[in-house]
């Protein structure tokens, strides 16, 4: 008998966790501003954009996505720091593009920010006074 109260204690738990999360609420995520400039590949990823296109060379049959990305870790674990560097110089060049683009992004944006606030403004000023002015008819 003690198996069966085990089961049922089992069954009871999982139940418990499944409809735990059910009452969660998910948060909803900012939408994407798609003008955003997209951040630097890394150094692995420089070296991965030229290994694939000789990968593809070397074995034209290979569909594999995953044969590709585990041949590329495995030769980029086998580089020395010296074969590296030319990946490293251009995976910081990329950074320091990305770094200028997102600065005059960033301008773009806080430029936008401001005239909206100012719009705002101008027309709830605005739109205060015609009321004011539609009261005091009223008022006649």
């Amino acid at each position: 008998m003690p198996k069966v109260k085990a089961d049922a204690k089992a069954a009871d738990n999982r139940l418990k966790r499944k409809g735990a999360g059910a009452g969660r609420k998910q948060s909803k995520k900012a939408a994407k501003d798609p003008n955003k400039p997209k951040r630097p590949p890394s150094a692995f990823f420089v070296f991965m954009s030229e290994f694939r296109e000789q990968f593809k060379k070397e074995h034209p049959t290979n569909k594999s996505v995953a044969v590709v990305g585990k041949a590329g870790g495995d030769k980029w674990k086998s580089l020395s720091d010296a074969e590296k560097a030319p990946f490293i110089a251009r995976a910081e060049k990329k950074k320091e593009e990305y770094e200028k683009s997102i600065l005059a992004y960033n301008k773009k944006l806080e430029g936008k920010n401001s005239e909206e606030e100012e719009s705002d403004k101008s027309k709830s000023e605005v739109n205060d006074e015609e009321e004011d002015e539609e009261d005091d008819e009223d008022d006649e």
